[in-house]
C-alpha cells in the first residue's frame, strides 16, 4: 500500500526547502508503521526559497520609517505592505516578520491605535501567512502595551491580540501572557470572578512551548484567583497538576510556599488536618524557612498543631514520634509537652489541658486563630477535645477489657448520656478499622 506525500524540512524554525515527491510504505497489509521511499527518478528535487530578501529589507524599512517620521504613514504601510507580499509568497519567514514589526512599530509610534488594532488582524489574516512572522509581529505588538496612552486602548489592543492569536498553537504563550494580564486588570477592579473565569480558558499544562517555572507560576494564579472566590473544588482540580517534583529544582522555592500556602487555604475547608500538618512540612523544609528563624519556628507550630487535631491512624502516630524528636522544635519546649501528653499512654485531663495550653495556642497557632478559614478557632477547640477524647479511649482499652459506662464516663470526664455516642463515633479510630 503506498501514499504519495509532500514534505516540508524545517531549520531552526523555519521552513528552508521541501521535498516535492515521496512515497510511504505501509508493510504488513497496512497495519505497520510506515516507513519513506523516496522517488528514484530526477522529478523529486529540493525547492528551496525563491529569493531571500534580506538585504532588500535591510534597505526598505529604514525608509518606510523615515516616510512615517514625515506624516506619510499610509503611504509608508502601503509600500512595506507590497513588500511583505514578496517576503510572503517567497516564504521568507525572517524578513516578513521584520516587515510586520515594522508596521506594528509605524502605527505604535505614531499612537494610532484603531489602525493597530486594524493591522494586526488583516496581517494575521493574510493568505499563507507564515506562523514566524505572525508570531514576531504578536511579540511586537505587545511591547506597546505598557505604551498606551489609557486602559480603554490597553484593552482593546488586548483583546485584538487575543482574537490573533486564538486557535494557533505557535503563539499560545503569547496568549497565556495576554489572558493574565486581561485578567489582572479585572481583579484591579473588584471583578474576582470574571479574572478567575477568564484565566481559567488556558491550559497552560498542555503547552510545550512555556517554561515550566512559568507554567507553574500561571497555574498558582488560577489557583489564586479561585480561592479569592471560594472555588475550593476548582482549586483543588488545580492543585493536581503541579507535581511536587518540581520543587525540588533549584530555584523554586518562592514558588513552593506559594503553593503550600494555597494547599493550606484549601484544606481547611475540610479539615483534612494531616494534609495540613505536611504542608507545614514542604514549607519548614526550604532554605528559605530554616534561614529566618521567626518563619522556622512559625511553621514548627502550625505542623505540631494541625498533626495533633489529626484523627488518629498510623501515619499520625508515626509522624508524632518522628518529628517530637526535631531537634528545632527544643525551642518550643510546650509544643513538644503536648507531642508528649499525645504518645504517652496515660490520661489527659481536657480541663488541665485547656489552663496550660489554650492561651498559648490561641496567641501562636492559625488554627485556634481568626485566620481558620470561616469555622473559628472554636471548631479548631472542639476537634482538638475530641482528639484528647479519643485519645483517652485508647487508653483505657489498653488497660480494661471490660468497663462499665457509668465509670468509662468519670474516666472521660463526660456525660453518661454523651458516651455511648463519644465511644461509638471514635471506635474506628482507636482500632484502625
Amino acid at each position: 500500500m503506498e501514499k504519495c506525500k509532500y514534505l516540508s524540512i524545517w531549520r531552526n524554525g523555519f521552513r528552508v526547502f521541501k521535498l516535492s515527491r515521496l512515497t510511504l510504505k505501509y508493510p504488513f497489509g497496512g497495519s505497520g508503521r510506515p516507513y519513506i521511499r523516496f522517488a528514484a527518478d530526477s522529478a523529486m528535487a529540493l525547492e528551496k526559497m525563491d529569493v531571500d530578501f534580506s538585504a532588500t529589507v535591510d534597505e526598505k524599512i529604514p525608509v518606510f520609517k523615515e516616510l512615517a517620521s514625515a506624516g506619510k504613514i499610509d503611504e509608508a504601510l502601503e509600500k512595506c505592505s507590497a513588500l511583505e507580499k514578496q517576503t510572503r509568497t517567497a516564504s521568507d519567514a525572517i524578513s516578513t516578520g521584520r516587515l510586520l514589526t515594522c508596521i506594528v512599530e509605524i502605527l505604535g509610534d505614531a499612537n494610532q491605535w484603531d489602525k493597530l488594532n486594524e493591522n494586526l488582524v488583516l496581517m494575521s489574516k493574510k493568505r499563507n501567512q507564515l506562523k514566524q512572522a505572525v508570531t514576531k509581529m504578536v511579540q511586537a505588538a505587545m511591547g506597546y502595551l505598557d505604551k498606551t496612552p489609557n486602559e480603554p486602548v490597553k484593552l482593546g489592543l488586548i483583546s485584538t491580540l487575543r482574537t490573533v492569536t486564538e486557535g494557533k498553537i505557535y503563539v499560545e504563550v503569547e496568549r497565556a501572557r495576554l489572558t493574565r494580564l486581561l485578567a489582572d486588570i479585572k481583579e484591579s477592579k473588584g471583578a474576582i470572578d470574571e479574572a478567575a473565569d477568564i484565566l481559567q480558558e488556558i491550559q497552560v499544562e498542555t503547552f510545550g512551548s512555556m517554561e515550566k517555572r512559568e507554567k507553574v507560576e500561571f497555574i498558582l494564579e488560577q489557583m489564586r484567583l479561585c480561592l479569592a472566590k471560594k472555588d475550593f473544588i476548582r482549586t483543588q482540580i488545580l492543585s493536581r497538576k503541579i507535581s511536587p517534583k518540581f520543587f525540588q529544582e533549584e530555584g523554586t522555592e518562592d514558588l513552593k510556599l506559594k503553593f503550600y500556602r494555597q494547599m493550606v487555604m484549601v484544606d481547611l475547608q475540610t479539615d483534612s488536618y494531616l494534609s495540613i500538618s505536611k504542608h507545614y512540612w514542604e514549607m519548614y523544609n526550604t532554605k528559605t524557612v530554616k534561614g529566618d528563624d521567626s518563619e522556622k519556628l512559625k511553621a514548627l507550630r502550625n505542623l505540631v498543631v494541625y498533626l495533633i487535631l489529626s484523627p488518629y491512624d498510623n501515619e499520625q502516630h508515626d509522624l508524632m514520634h518522628r518529628w517530637m524528636k526535631l531537634r528545632d522544635l527544643e525551642a518550643l519546649p510546650e509544643y513538644v509537652c503536648m507531642l508528649k501528653a499525645f504518645t504517652t499512654q496515660e490520661l489527659m485531663q481536657w480541663d488541665d489541658f485547656c489552663e496550660k495550653h489554650e492561651a498559648t495556642l490561641r496567641n501562636e497557632t492559625e488554627a485556634f486563630s481568626t485566620l481558620n478559614g470561616s469555622k473559628g478557632p472554636e471548631h479548631a477547640l472542639k476537634d482538638l477535645q475530641a482528639r484528647v477524647t479519643e485519645h483517652n479511649i485508647r487508653v483505657i482499652s489498653a488497660y480494661y477489657t471490660q468497663i462499665r459506662l457509668v465509670r468509662l464516663a468519670e474516666l472521660l470526664n463526660l456525660n453518661v448520656d454523651v458516651s455511648p455516642s463519644c465511644v461509638t463515633v471514635l471506635f474506628s479510630t482507636i482500632y484502625d478499622v
